[in-house]
């Protein structure tokens, strides 16, 4: 990483990530929040949320960004159907969420949904907005990145199944929170595809003493 990269990944302590297959999207995120990486703040905190019936998003960052964001996005959205009289697409809704990101601090996020052809999208919108099609997967800007990316550069194959991919996304989670201080406690798994968005894995990681 570059040095801005990793003065971010510094103050997002976290990690998530979206996973592209051929069948739709995987997106997962642990469950730990912390104070600037060193103090648990919670053990149960969500990161991972449907905006509406047709979104997913997931962020890292401020804990109260994140919770409030997808809020907003799904009142932007519903705005915008009702003003345009159509469904905005994945790649509109992702314009949105970077508008709003403009005013709204340093937090990063994954979006990813299905559009009214079938087809799924998965974006990444860095904290300054810059948004970014992943053709394959992301981690966005955790403290958890460059964990997970390293994992998946070895085991990402190109149109794996969705069922594959929570196998996958479960183990990059796991990956990371052996390593990165602020990830960990537990993770949360959602796929979205044509038919809707389903949460498939909630898991607690606890720790155990054992005699050596």
């Amino acid at each position: 990483m570059d040095d801005e990269s990793k003065k971010n990944a510094l103050k997002t302590g976290t990690t998530t990530l979206g996973i592209v297959c051929k069948d739709g999207i995987v997106m997962a995120a642990d469950n730990r929040a912390t104070a600037s990486g060193v103090v648990v703040m919670s053990k149960t905190e969500k990161k991972v949320f449907p905006v509406n019936d047709y979104l997913l998003i997931a962020g890292c960052g401020s804990a109260a960004e994140i919770q409030k964001i997808p809020k907003y996005l799904s009142a932007e959205l519903k705005l915008k159907e009702l003003r345009s009289k159509t469904r905005p697409s994945v790649r509109q809704s992702a314009g949105l969420l970077s508008g709003i990101m403009a005013s709204a601090g340093n937090s990063a996020y994954l979006l990813a949904g299905f559009n009214e052809d079938g087809t799924t999208e998965l974006f990444s919108i860095d904290p300054a907005g810059h948004i970014a099609t992943v053709e394959d997967y992301d981690a966005s800007w955790g403290s958890g990145m460059s964990y997970v990316l390293g994992f998946l550069e070895r085991q990402y194959k190109k149109n794996i199944t969705i069922k594959e991919g929570i196998e996958l996304a479960k183990e990059s989670i796991k990956s990371s929170t052996q390593r990165d201080t602020a990830s960990g406690n537990g993770l949360d798994i959602y796929t979205i595809t044509k038919e809707g968005i389903k949460k498939v894995v909630s898991q607690e990681i606890i720790p155990e003493f054992r005699d050596r």
